[in-house]
């Protein structure tokens, strides 16, 4: 019987889909964002995110027990080196699914799977956010917008002049 046994098999037999899952979660290691299905993308999530964080417990049996997962000594020096001091603090979450429309062969559900902590631009925006809260620091962000460019056509003008003659 098959009670309570219910997971993604991902059209693949066990050892397929096992070796897939570990080249992806390999792929996401080195790359920090990889484009994938959707299911995939779910899968790769459960995969990866214990092996994480297994990681930041930096031990010779946790780095086997990685290994085992992955094959791939490259990718495990890399998430015991880099990302797991990235994400010492984080309890949990590692990973972010970001769909993206679908693939126009198939129609397939395509998204981005990537790390966290590794995303420049949503970590940039946060920040941005932040700054511009209150009502007092936005009327000064417009008063200094406003001041350099009153005043820089006035000082392009003289180089232009300079060019045309």
């Amino acid at each position: 019987m098959r009670h309570n046994k219910k997971f993604n098999h991902l059209g693949r037999t066990a050892s397929h889909r096992n070796a897939m899952l570990a080249n992806m979660a390999c792929s996401l290691i080195k790359h920090k964002r990889i484009t994938t299905t959707v299911a995939k993308a779910k899968a790769l999530k459960k995969f990866v995110e214990p092996l994480i964080t297994k990681s930041k417990n930096d031990t010779t049996n946790s780095r086997r027990v990685v290994f085992s997962n992955l094959q791939d000594k490259y990718a495990v020096t890399e998430l015991f080196k880099e990302i797991s001091v990235k994400i010492a603090d984080r309890p949990g979450g590692y990973t972010r699914i970001i769909k993206t429309g679908n693939r126009l062969g198939d129609n397939a559900e395509m998204c981005f799977i990537e790390l966290v902590d590794y995303n420049e631009n949503m970590a940039k925006d946060k920040v941005a956010k932040k700054a511009t809260r209150t009502r007092r620091s936005s009327k000064k962000a417009v008063a200094t917008e406003a001041a350099p460019a009153a005043e820089a056509p006035a000082t392009e003008a003289p180089a232009e002049e300079a060019k045309a003659e």
